[in-house]
């Protein structure tokens, strides 16, 4: 794939004008508060795991509207210490899979939560088991168009609910400190980390690598890959309603999540990425509130730096949880 995008040099000052509603504020702080106001206490089942260095607890909390949500916990064996903790959300079409899957952040002496999306996990990997109840009138197949008619049905807002719920879930547990968590995620776990960034209030980091989800109207202009073409095979059907598509997906936009991100962040890119545009991903790292890093990928796609990447993002949470000095006086 060769370099399709922006060069460097325009996608570091890259900051466009992306539409905002003006009761984007009011619509998530009602959202979350229905969604907290029917939530129960987690279940928490500690699994038989041959992982000899590691606890295995299969978690079920309450997202959107109540609904069960599964995750896996994941914690260092034998410790009793409060821990920081590492919210990870999935790529699109992606479940929980299975805990020996993902040990790298617990290994690193985390507490490590992985978040089932739902309705997905049938796409890639080794599954999920969270459903979706809700239901979403005509979409084209796939889940960027699912209720997309209205913001309030929009499946988005029952997942990126349930990211602001998996974060409220990990601060309650014993072996977690609730003043160091911070979220993460790769392609649509990248921009659900962007989302939970802008709703969660006192993360200590955000880590999105090659978000999805980012910069709309741009997005399905310039790529011809799904998922966002979704969206365009949707509009051609449905040739009257762009303005209703995009003012919907103006809720779910993670160029207004970033404006109201409290915590540093280190993106990736991918320069090659025809999944996720680069310019998007500048498009959210540009109008980040907070400090924000950026690691380029020059000559990858969508897989952006994967092992590479991981040693970078442990480092950068490290250090935003070492003590800070106190200045010379």
């Amino acid at each position: 794939m060769p370099r399709f995008d922006l060069p460097l040099e325009q996608l570091r000052s890259y900051r466009p004008e992306v539409a905002e509603p003006a009761d984007f504020d009011d619509f998530w702080q009602r959202t979350i508060a229905e969604s907290r106001a029917l939530a129960t206490a987690p279940e928490v089942r500690r699994v038989d795991s041959p992982l000899a260095n590691v606890e295995v607890y299969d978690v079920t909390f309450s997202g959107f509207g109540g609904d069960p949500v599964s995750a896996w916990l994941i914690l260092p064996a034998g410790g009793r210490e409060p821990l920081p903790a590492v919210v990870e959300y999935v790529g699109y079409g992606g479940g929980r899979g299975l805990p020996h899957e993902r040990l790298a952040w617990a290994s690193a002496g985390y507490a490590y939560l992985r978040m089932d999306t739902r309705g997905q996990g049938g796409g890639w990997g080794t599954g999920g088991s969270t459903a979706d109840p809700h239901g979403s009138g005509g979409a084209t197949p796939g889940f960027m168009t699912r209720g997309i008619a209205h913001p309030d049905g929009y499946y988005y807002r029952r997942v990126f609910t349930d990211a602001v719920r998996a974060v409220d879930t990990v601060r309650e547990l014993d072996r977690v400190d609730a003043a160091r968590v911070a979220v993460t995620g790769a392609s649509q776990g990248g921009g659900i980390a962007i989302a939970a960034a802008g709703l969660c209030d006192g993360l200590v980091a955000v880590m999105p690598d090659v978000p999805f989800l980012c910069h709309f109207e741009r997005a399905v202009g310039l790529t011809e890959r799904d998922p966002y073409q979704e969206i365009v095979r949707y509009l051609a059907v449905h040739r009257d309603a762009g303005e209703t598509v995009f003012r919907t997906l103006s809720y779910f936009d993670g160029v207004n999540f970033a404006r109201r991100a409290t915590a540093p962040a280190l993106f990736s890119v991918a320069h090659m990425d025809a999944v996720c545009p680069p310019s998007t991903v500048y498009a959210a790292k540009n109008t980040w509130a907070a400090h924000a890093d950026i690691t380029d990928y020059h000559f990858n796609g969508h897989e952006g730096g994967e092992g590479l990447h991981w040693p970078r993002q442990a480092a950068f949470l490290a250090a935003q949880l070492a003590p800070q000095e106190a200045p010379a006086s």
